[in-house]
């Protein structure tokens, strides 16, 4: 089979960059994983996809319409999970045929099994395509190669083939063994008898001989017969073992007829394999696995969208009702609350925020949300937003509070001044950044001093950003910063919404609340002096 990939189109150059650890951390892809299946290894395969971020629009479209295809068709997801067994079993079965130590005779028939489930494999994926109204690109491929396989003469010989020496080779269900005894009653040969048709049973032909054997001799007087023993073995019959060994080779030398007509037609079909296929397991996987999910998602009236994908140079996002993921994670887990969705974009005008508002009012979630819309639109998957437009990132870095282990050696500051160093250091006018709290843990006026160069050097870069502070000061000299600072892209002020002093975990274009939110929580409560000093003399 040609190269051929669910996940890279031909003629397409992949760029792609690896996740760092912290932004794989901050941004839950582990957690969200192990939401998405139980199966450590299916976590692995989905979360290895994940952490390669694509940036090549086409790329993003390709897979865009790939996972479109096989959402919207469950019937095709099923079909496909269950040739996926098939094709992992394949994948242990090509193994064991190509093990120089398997008995030949053991080798040719894996290699006809191997063959039986491609046939199968084959034949189920060209009907499944077949049935379903596929559009996208990558799948339209797929069946195309399918179905050339599937009408190709040689493939309509080869399912001959295989029903016949499966029939010829299964007819072999018991061998009867004759064992030589010196005279102190220690076997010294063994041999085959005879191949039978019909497996030994108490009630069949070895309980007739065990009564004939019994007429002949004393020897057999009182002898039970208590059923047959289990031969295991593990995955193959290997050379390593004398008797099967042995064995091999008399039922080879037995099947003479048999065994030479088994090569010569296995000989047909040298190129053939099933191996290729196996490789599109892992791309099955990620995408049936989070079809499945969005299911989910969607049957509890939350929205999931296709992202549009435009040009990279935009550097553009227009979002509408978008929300951070986990949230809807979480729902889907019974836990009832309501989820509030925002509108959001990234122009010239607006490319690098500055987020202020009050404590657990929502800044956490609405910069990682922003993390996982790019990185799940630019995996190829469905986002959570009702509408998404985007120009795909070349990485994502984050800034996030670190582990306490992580300060020891530098103190909070230098880990922090340092690991804005190295995202800097990486980072171009076409990526994704997102501070979460930074600088918070020095004091106020060396985090202000800090945060003041990084949202000047943030200007000077271009990239998209999110910055979110307790600092509301840094978002009251935005003037100045885009007044003096060279650079295509404006820094904004957002903050999280405030309604009648309580958090609303909306966000809006406006200058910080400060002091003002402050005066709302403090009347709201009752502890501005005038009402405190009221509340004393009440008393």
């Amino acid at each position: 089979m040609e190269k051929f990939s669910l996940l890279y189109p031909k003629n397409e150059i992949s760029s792609e960059k690896i996740l760092t650890e912290e932004a794989v951390n901050d941004l839950s892809i582990d957690y969200i994983c192990e939401k998405l299946t139980g199966e450590r290894y299916e976590q692995n395969v989905i979360k290895n996809i994940m952490i390669k971020i694509q940036s090549n629009p086409n790329i993003i479209r390709y897979r865009n319409d790939v996972f479109d295809d096989i959402y919207h068709f469950p019937k095709l997801r099923e079909r496909i999970q269950e040739l996926l067994d098939e094709l992992a079993y394949l994948k242990d079965l090509e193994k064991s045929a190509k093990d120089a130590t398997a008995a030949p005779i053991w080798q040719l028939i894996n290699r006809l099994q191997e063959l039986d489930i491609y046939i199968n494999c084959i034949s189920g994926i060209n009907e499944s395509l077949s049935e379903h109204d596929i559009k996208s690109e990558g799948l339209k491929s797929l069946k195309e190669y399918v179905s050339s396989v599937y009408h190709d003469s040689g493939f309509a010989y080869l399912r001959e083939d295989i029903k016949s020496l499966v029939a010829e080779i299964g007819s072999v269900r018991s061998i009867s063994l004759g064992v030589n005894l010196d005279s102190r009653m220690v076997p010294t040969e063994i041999g085959i008898v005879s191949l039978n048709d019909q497996p030994f049973s108490k009630p069949g032909f070895l309980n007739k001989f065990l009564d004939f054997a019994a007429k002949k001799s004393e020897i057999h007087s009182g002898a039970n017969f208590d059923g047959m023993t289990k031969i295991h073995t593990v995955g193959k019959v290997s050379g390593d073992d004398p008797l099967m060994s042995n064995l091999s080779r008399v039922v080879t030398e037995m099947l003479g007829t048999t065994v030479k007509q088994l090569k010569s037609k296995l000989s047909r079909y040298t190129n053939i394999s099933g191996y290729s296929l196996t490789k599109l397991i892992p791309e099955f996987l990620f995408y049936i696995r989070w079809a499945d999910f969005i299911d989910k998602v969607v049957a509890l009236g939350i929205p999931m969208c296709k992202p549009i994908i435009t040009d990279n140079q935009n550097r553009e996002m227009f979002a509408e009702s978008i929300y951070n993921f986990k949230l809807a994670v979480q729902r889907t887990s019974g836990k009832d609350f309501e989820i509030i969705y925002n509108d959001m974009e990234f122009t010239p005008e607006h490319r690098i925020y500055i987020m202020t508002g009050p404590n657990r009012g929502g800044k956490t979630t609405i910069t990682q949300a922003v993390g996982l819309v790019f990185l799940m639109a630019q995996c190829g998957i469905y986002v959570p937003a009702e509408k998404l437009t985007i120009s795909p990132v070349d990485s994502i870095y984050t800034h996030f509070p670190a582990d306490e282990n992580k300060t020891v050696n530098l103190g909070r500051l230098g880990e922090e001044s340092k690991r804005m160093n190295e995202i800097f250091g990486m980072a171009t006018n076409e990526s994704l950044l997102l501070f979460n709290e930074s600088l918070a843990t020095t004091s106020f006026a060396e985090g202000l001093y800090i945060a003041k160069d990084v949202v000047k050097a943030l200007r000077y870069l271009g990239a998209r950003t999110i910055f979110n502070t307790h600092m509301h000061e840094l978002a009251m000299t935005l003037d100045e910063v885009n007044g003096n600072i060279e650079g295509d892209s404006k820094v904004a002020s957002i903050i999280t919404g405030i309604h009648d002093g309580q958090r609303s975990y909306k966000i809006f274009l406006a200058p910080p609340e400060g002091v003002s939110y402050a005066q709302d929580i403090a009347k709201k409560y009752g502890v501005t002096f005038e009402q405190l000093t009221q509340r004393i003399q009440n008393t």
